[in-house]
């Protein structure tokens, strides 16, 4: 068999794994909480118990999976594993590649709401002159792209091998867009394609944000508000460093140790990934505020179904060994033209004028609403910005 080969994929989950699923929600050996204290120790027990309980029994993962089965997808085997993708061609003649990758605690089925409109804007009240054809991957140890074999699969290694991809699929000259860590591996991909990536639309720029208290020096000749926005910056930094990278320290030490429990438990594995959409989204008291609830169970059916808590988990080993972890020296620059779009609940805030030191800033918008999962809490805004970034550069 031609190791390039390109072969047609449908996701068809056994009965058997469904039933077990049920079996072990039902069987949750559920822990002890401190009465009054919210969200503060971690996501709390009567929502867990509430969602959990709403996963086994009216949920619906048939009805997800038909629905990532109406999109064209795919598997080859790039530097030795295994790359499933979706690949969604526009009607229009005019199309620009779009390569779109997710991050963690992400999967395809981020995208479910904005493939249609970038695919087919005529369809969906846009102008088809911003159509795109959309290749959206999953990251090699995530979903079933999972699990990898082999160590070495760090940022780095993920975008060559999306070069690699969108090699085989003919696409020459292609655009990038990505959030967490589909925002690293989408700017990496402009760095060591330059010549081949159009722009880089990004919802997360690390590079872009205040990581030291800034000094005199850093203030000076700024504006009050670029001033404000950088004393924001650090100390959404410190923050996040403080009470909310845990997670990032355990994947990045010990993947392995964490995969037993989150392998074992889908309720582990359901508050260990939900945790972070109530955290990272722009909402209140669940992280149903801002995303849909079943879209946000399909995400998690995905590392369940596909075994794949642990590999996943890799990516942030396999990065920070390499150097390019948190704390890390700073990336390479980017010479490709860069677009971001700032959502107000993101993880991190970026700078537009730290940004324009090492990224070729042509396109800036600051949102209102939204937070880390851009194309489930703000589809229409994100795919807006995309065609508006894109449209100068095709």
């Amino acid at each position: 068999m031609d190791a390039t080969e390109v072969t047609p994929f449908r996701i068809d989950i056994p009965d058997a794994d469904l039933a077990d699923l049920h079996e072990r929600l039902a069987r949750t050996r559920w822990p002890d909480e401190l009465p009054g204290v919210g969200w503060d120790y971690g996501i709390p027990l009567g929502y867990v118990r509430e969602l959990a309980e709403y996963w086994r029994t009216a949920y619906d993962w048939r009805a997800y999976e038909a629905r990532l089965n109406e999109f064209d997808q795919f598997t080859t085997t790039i530097d030795g594993t295994n790359v499933h993708f979706l690949h969604v061609r526009s009607p229009e003649p005019s199309a620009v590649p779009l390569l779109v990758t997710h991050g963690w605690p992400g999967s395809v089925a981020e995208f479910l709401k904005v493939l249609g409109p970038l695919t087919d804007p005529a369809a969906h009240g846009g102008d088809p002159a911003d159509a795109f054809h959309v290749v959206a991957p999953s990251i090699p140890g995530y979903g079933f792209s999972g699990p990898t074999t082999e160590t070495g699969w760090d940022v780095g290694r993920v975008a060559t091998a999306f070069g690699e991809l969108m090699t085989r699929l003919g696409y020459d000259r292609f655009a990038v867009h990505g959030g967490d860590w589909g925002a690293m591996i989408s700017r990496e991909t402009g760095v060591r394609h330059p010549e081949r990536v159009l722009g880089v639309h990004l919802t997360m720029l690390p590079t872009g944000v205040q990581r030291s208290k800034p000094t005199k020096q850093d203030l000076e000749g700024l504006s009050e508000a670029d001033q404000k926005q950088l004393v924001t910056s650090y100390e959404r930094t410190i923050q996040f460093q403080s009470s909310g990278a845990g997670y990032g320290m355990l994947q990045s030490t010990r993947p392995q140790t964490l995969a037993y429990g989150l392998a074992d438990s889908p309720t582990g594995q359901l508050a260990w990934i939900t945790e972070k959409f109530k955290e990272w989204t722009d909402s209140t008291d669940r992280p149903e505020d801002a995303v849909d609830r079943d879209q946000l169970l399909t995400n998690v059916s995905i590392y369940w179904l596909t075994g794949t808590a642990g590999s996943s988990a890799r990516l942030y080993y396999e990065t920070a060994h390499a150097g390019r972890g948190w704390g890390g020296p700073p990336p390479p620059a980017s010479t490709v033209p860069t677009g971001v779009a700032v959502f107000p609940k993101e993880l991190s805030l970026p700078v537009r004028r730290l940004a324009e030191r090492s990224d070729n800033i042509v396109h800036w918008t600051e949102f209102e609403h939204g937070g880390h999962f851009a194309a489930m809490e703000q589809p229409e805004a994100l795919v807006g910005d995309i065609r508006t970034f894109f449209r100068t550069l095709r």
